[in-house]
């Protein structure tokens, strides 16, 4: 699957390029390369930078986890633990407290 989404990536950059080269200089770059927008290669580019954007859109709907987005980050410091917060318990409405053996 990485290489089907970096070979997706891949085609949206050409496309994008191509995109921005045909609105400041009105060249279309795939066109020139394979002989003319209507050139079966060309059509064959078109076709796979339309997939590659449609895999990511339905990618955005499905909740898969794409590449372009982070990760899991480590928010941790890079000198000292951080303190574990996930066992504290609420005291009342302004306090917590560790959990002691007679709560158990």
């Amino acid at each position: 699957m990485t290489f089907l989404r970096n070979l997706a990536i891949a085609l949206m950059v050409i496309g994008a390029i191509n995109w921005g080269l045909i609105a400041f200089f009105q060249f279309d770059l795939v066109a020139g390369l394979f002989g003319g927008q209507d050139a079966f290669l060309s059509r064959v580019v078109y076709g796979l930078v339309g997939l590659s954007g449609l895999y990511y859109v339905i990618s955005l709907f499905t909740g898969e986890r794409s590449d372009l987005a982070v990760g899991n980050p480590d928010f941790r410091t890079e000198f000292a633990e951080d303190d574990d917060f996930a066992d504290l318990t609420m005291e009342d409405d302004t306090s917590y407290r560790r959990p002691t053996e007679r709560d158990e």
